[in-house]
């Protein structure tokens, strides 16, 4: 079978297509996956940069979407032709977090998905939604489930709440489609009136471009009439953290999920005390949140944003225009 390995030392250009040994029939638990596609993340793209160190050899991509080919003995819950999508965390089933670390994510700590086929338990993956294509569902492994989580199962978002969105990638992109379909308003961000055009075609109540109001934070609170927003999806970081907490309400919760603008810088601390508001900070979530976001798309007039496709053979190429930053929802790679 046809897959990607990173070679020593880590890096685009290194990136190699080749051919894999089969990885056989399932054992008891396990199924045999055919996989179908994958979805680039800000995470993969450090992996294959080699801004994370990793593994000469490692097969990358940690989302995966495709069909049962086949089930090992024991298994009651799957059968073959089953659509099934990958879980980041594959060892956190339920319950709050359980880890730190990469270790043990597929395209990080241990081999990922960029691959035609894989064995895995069946613990490691969940149902798919009714009628995804394999590419609208792969995105759902990590910049979804982020969305879900820190909207829903970290936010309690409900239906009149008003949510802030920054940037246009995968997650913001997901959080704005969620909060529209769940009757939430959204104010979202970017950097480029054209993206922002996009965003407002989904649903986006109100727009912001960063580039022309850098004190942002200010225009939530005109455009909430001064309370702020409930919620916030803080993807960048250090360099607009400030902003996220003068955007959110007393009381509001802010979701800490990316690193965009680097991995430490200050934090206005006294604002974040006298608005009393929640930094939580996430890193995707467990199995049954994926069971339960993937039964909620079931009921949800909502499909991901799918900015480009490429080929297996072409991901490198993909991961350019991922660091780019010329993306407007997700990237997916077709297997």
């Amino acid at each position: 079978m046809r897959g990607l390995r990173l070679s020593a030392p880590v890096g685009l250009e290194t990136l190699r297509l080749c051919e894999m040994a089969d990885p056989g029939q399932p054992g008891a638990g396990e199924l045999r996956i055919r996989i179908f596609a994958s979805s680039l993340n800000f995470h993969d793209l450090g992996v294959v940069s080699g801004r994370i160190p990793n593994e000469d050899g490692r097969i990358p991509l940690s989302d995966g979407a495709g069909v049962v080919e086949a089930v090992g003995a024991g298994v009651s819950d799957f059968a073959v032709g089953d659509h099934v999508v990958s879980c980041f965390f594959p060892d956190w089933q339920t319950g709050g977090p359980v880890t730190d670390n990469f270790s043990r994510t597929p395209g990080d700590g241990i081999d990922g998905y960029a691959r035609e086929t894989v064995v895995v338990p069946t613990t490691w993956v969940t149902p798919a939604p009714q009628g995804y294509s394999h590419a609208e569902a792969a995105t759902l492994t990590t910049a979804g489930l982020t969305a879900w989580r820190a909207l829903v199962v970290d936010g309690g978002l409900k239906a009149g709440d008003t949510v802030l969105a920054l940037g246009t990638g995968g997650v913001s992109i997901f959080a704005l489609q969620l909060a529209k379909a769940m009757g939430a308003e959204v104010i979202i961000t970017s950097s480029s009136d054209e993206k922002l055009e996009r965003a407002k075609a989904l649903g986006a109540d109100h727009v912001i471009n960063y580039a022309k109001s850098p004190e942002w934070g200010a225009m939530v609170l005109e455009l909430t009439g001064g309370r702020g927003v409930d919620h916030v999806i803080e993807v960048g970081g250090p360099a607009t953290l400030a902003q996220s907490i003068t955007a959110c309400r007393i009381g509001g919760h802010i979701a800490l999920i990316g690193v965009l603008t680097g991995i430490s810088g200050e934090v206005p601390t006294v604002n974040l005390m006298r608005k009393q508001q929640r930094l939580q900070g996430l890193i995707v979530g467990s199995r049954q949140e994926q069971l339960d976001f993937v039964r909620a798309l079931d009921r949800l007039d909502m499909r991901p944003v799918i900015d480009k496709t490429y080929r297996l053979e072409d991901t490198a190429e993909a991961f350019k225009y991922e660091a780019a930053g010329s993306h407007f929802g997700k990237i997916c790679i077709e297997i």
